[in-house]
């Protein structure tokens, strides 16, 4: 009789391990799914885009269109910074995306650049001919507009830029830049980990000095770890500027290290 019962129990036993383990995989894969989906990039980068998120036993697989690359790598980049996540198939494909190093094509890396930014304008008029980008509009201060010539410059494919943006002489413009980037910063609180190290990551990538950079990007309550290494000590004083500045970005930990 107890060898019947201890073989009752043993037979249960397996059967919540069989049963148990494909219903926690499945809550883990729709917690996945549903992570990206209200992931900041995605609802805002990639609200308009056409993107399916299907995971099993935490391997996502990315299937849909965009209209730009940079919003493939976006979207390949946060789905792989979240939690239980083991790997991405990125098979987004990118629909009328203008010819590589093409003005066009020039133009909205820029765009993005700016757009990743907070202390300059994501307002900021960029148009490029032969390689050369001209901006314009309206900068608070000189400091900001300043600002948005080196990013602009730092862009791979760019030879050169000619800003005409206008600085305000109104102060009070220059109190509503700060206001509007102390309102940046409490919004970025709001951004999760995993959108602020796929912005960080993209936003090396994109600008001339840090592309080249062997970076590992990590986030924890919106501060940023870099690790690496780097052929210099500007180098890595750049990475650590570049990221400080990104949406959602509470501070900077860089431990990267100098060849």
């Amino acid at each position: 009789m107890r060898v019947k019962a201890m073989y009752s129990v043993a037979l249960m036993a397996i059967a919540l391990l069989v049963t148990s383990g494909p219903v926690q995989a499945s809550k883990t894969d729709d917690r996945i799914e549903a992570s990206a989906k209200e992931s900041y990039v995605f609802k805002t980068y990639l609200k308009d885009d056409a993107i399916k998120v299907k995971s099993k036993d935490g391997a996502v697989t990315l299937t849909g269109t965009v209209a730009e690359e940079s919003h493939k790598a976006l979207a390949g980049e946060t789905v792989a910074s979240l939690p239980e996540v083991k790997s991405v198939d990125n098979k987004l494909e990118v629909k009328g995306a203008p010819a590589e190093k093409s003005d066009a094509w020039l133009t909205t890396k820029v765009k993005t650049t700016l757009l990743f930014h907070r202390h300059v304008s994501a307002m900021t008029k960029v148009e490029t001919k032969d390689g050369i980008v001209t901006l314009q509009g309206e900068a608070p201060n000189q400091a900001q507009k300043d600002l948005t010539t080196e990013y602009a410059k730092d862009i791979e494919g760019v030879k050169d830029v000619k800003n005409e943006m206008t600085v305000a002489k109104d102060e009070k413009m220059d109190k509503a830049a700060a206001k509007t980037a102390a309102t940046a910063r409490s919004v970025g609180d709001k951004i999760d980990d995993a959108s602020i190290t796929a912005l960080v990551k993209t936003s090396l990538l994109y600008h001339r000095s840090t592309s080249g950079l062997k970076t590992s990007v990590t986030t924890k309550d919106g501060v940023v770890t870099l690790t690496g290494k780097a052929k210099n000590a500007a180098e890595v004083a750049l990475a650590t500027k570049f990221a400080n500045d990104v949406n959602g970005v509470k501070s900077v930990n860089n431990k990267m290290t100098v060849e």
